[in-house]
């Protein structure tokens, strides 16, 4: 799969910097020493951690190189380190894993997070968002338009789309036997958007990617026409000609 764009991701960064800020703002610890923050990307959730907490170490982690490189001219004083998170072990000194809209990209992110909660000292906190969006029109059209098309065949295209999240009573029983306390919940935003146009232009800095990046420059252009045809007849313009973006997220926040 091609890298990340932080350029495109960074389109809608006020809208995509919001879960963090609320993930964050449960975060129960006031001094941790180290902070790792997953899936950092171009940096924009790790500036809350710096705020947040500027006498800890914290320590950036990503697999996009593109990302990585945003995130050390943003803030020259964190670390930020290449990582496969699906091998990655915390350090035992770790007291905070933030990890904003990462999990759900690994095979059996359930059993990673509940490795990284039990190398956790006591006291540490995991804290984790994901999209729990599978079952809305704009995740179901991308579905729909890969199995349609000269690309429906395609290897990469075929196992782009994401399953659906466990359900919170799957991630209490897998999580509480290594955690002192648990909390799970859900928030569901609703974006403003200008127009149809603009959800695609938010999903090809995410959950698009995975679909457009195997094909040609020419299929990725048929691939867009036909997801923004089905994202304009069911993202119906406001009064004021803008477009709401349901977005359901699920927040699980664990003390070891």
């Amino acid at each position: 799969m091609e890298d990340w764009s932080a350029r495109q991701y960074l389109k809608f960064e006020d809208e995509r910097t919001r879960p963090p800020r609320d993930l964050l703002a449960q975060v129960p610890l006031q001094r941790p020493n180290l902070v790792v923050d997953l899936g950092c990307g171009p940096g924009n959730s790790t500036e809350l951690l710096a705020e947040r907490y500027p006498n800890s170490q914290i320590v950036g982690l990503d697999s996009s190189l593109d990302m990585l490189r945003k995130a050390r001219e943003r803030l020259p004083n964190c670390s930020f380190l290449e990582a496969d998170l699906a091998n990655w072990k915390p350090d035992p000194r770790t007291d905070l894993i933030f990890g904003n809209a990462v999990m759900q990209w690994l095979p059996d992110h359930p059993v990673i997070m509940r490795r990284m909660l039990e190398n956790m000292p006591q006291g540490g906190v995991l804290a984790i968002q994901m999209p729990d969006n599978t079952r809305e029109p704009a995740l179901r059209f991308q579905r729909e338009v890969g199995e349609s098309g000269p690309w429906k065949d395609h290897p990469e295209v075929k196992a782009a789309p994401r399953d659906d999240l466990p359900t919170p009573e799957d991630y209490y029983d897998l999580l509480k036997p290594a955690c002192s306390h648990i909390d799970i919940w859900h928030t569901v935003y609703n974006h403003v958007m200008a127009s149809p146009q603009a959800i695609t232009e938010w999903f090809k800095g995410s959950s698009l990617q995975p679909f457009l990046s195997p094909l040609d420059a020419a299929d990725r252009e048929k691939f867009l026409a036909a997801y923004t045809a089905k994202i304009t007849g069911a993202y119906k313009p406001r009064y004021d000609g803008k477009v709401l973006l349901r977005f359901p997220r699920l927040f699980i926040l664990a003390v070891r």
